[in-house]
């Protein structure tokens, strides 16, 4: 008698799997390095918005400084002040203190990266994936937003005592040119901020740029300082600004002696210039060498 058979089971096909997502940029999906790099600096620029959204006395507090210089310098000196060459000293002045908030802006750089350091802020983002030249480009283009909140609220200052700016083309090029530089002492101000040891120093910075401002052509035109202090401020960075937006703005401008005041123009895009090729790549290699 034979054994009874027993049919072999159907074979059960596996039910069919998902593709997996396809993974291009530090593990993340479905887009390229280029796109997660312009999201992750959107993110960083969000939060720093954010924090000024939340405490906008800190934009006030930036300001306090150059609205009491203009208002000090304007209605105390403006009457016993001159220019060389003629002309209202307060149109002579206020292009100066334009250049002197873009000027000190870099210490606020410096100032909120140090505490990001200290607070653990920056070593989350290191811990995320995130590229990591988005938290320091997320940390400019904050920076520079912030930046024509504060032009225009001086501005607006200055248009309030009486300061009345040639329109067109110029006035644009003279605002550009303010931000250019402004965009060029961020990178300082990163680099500063990753490097210092603590938020204390970082305030400390405010010692090495208020003599930087004053040895310029914000206040005074160099011909009135002595000869060897006049160099020294002809080729400051900061009077070739200073200078380029006065002759934008058509205010008054002292009589071109010297080959920086001849050619402010120049100098006021150069001199930012050489200072972004010097600082960035400083301000992104101390960032990297943190996140090792």
């Amino acid at each position: 008698m034979s054994a009874p058979t027993v049919d072999p089971e159907p074979a059960v096909e596996p039910a069919p799997t998902a593709p997996p997502r396809r993974r291009t940029y530090r593990g993340r999906p479905q887009h390229g390095r280029v796109f997660w790099v312009i999201a992750d600096c959107w993110n960083v620029v969000r939060r720093g918005l954010t924090h000024y959204r939340r405490q906008p006395i800190s934009i006030v507090w930036q300001l306090g400084f150059p609205i009491l210089s203009v208002l000090l310098y304007g209605y105390v000196f403006g009457k016993s002040m001159r220019v060389p060459g003629g002309g209202d000293y307060k149109e002579y002045l206020m292009p100066g203190m334009f250049v002197m908030t873009m000027a000190f802006g870099f210490v606020n750089t410096a100032t909120i990266v140090v505490y990001d350091s200290k607070k653990g802020v920056i070593d989350r983002f290191r811990s995320m994936p995130m590229a990591s030249s988005a938290v320091v480009a997320g940390r400019g283009a904050t920076d520079l937003i912030v930046a024509c909140v504060e032009l225009g609220i001086m501005m607006g200052t200055a248009y309030g005592m009486g300061w009345r700016p040639d329109g067109g083309i110029g006035f644009a090029q003279a605002f550009g040119l303010l931000l250019w530089l402004r965009f060029a002492l961020i990178w300082l101000g990163v680099w500063l901020g990753l490097t210092v040891p603590g938020p204390e120093a970082a305030a400390g910075l405010f010692a090495v740029v208020f003599p930087l401002t004053m040895i310029s052509s914000i206040f005074v035109s160099p011909q009135l300082m002595p000869h060897w202090l006049g160099q020294v401020a002809l080729w400051n960075p900061i009077s070739s600004t200073a200078s380029a937006a006065r002759e934008l703005f058509g205010a008054p401008t002292a009589v071109a002696a010297s080959w920086p005041e001849q050619h402010a123009l120049l100098l006021a895009g150069a001199w930012p210039a050489l200072l972004t090729l010097l600082f960035l790549p400083l301000a992104v290699g101390r960032f990297q060498r943190l996140s090792r």
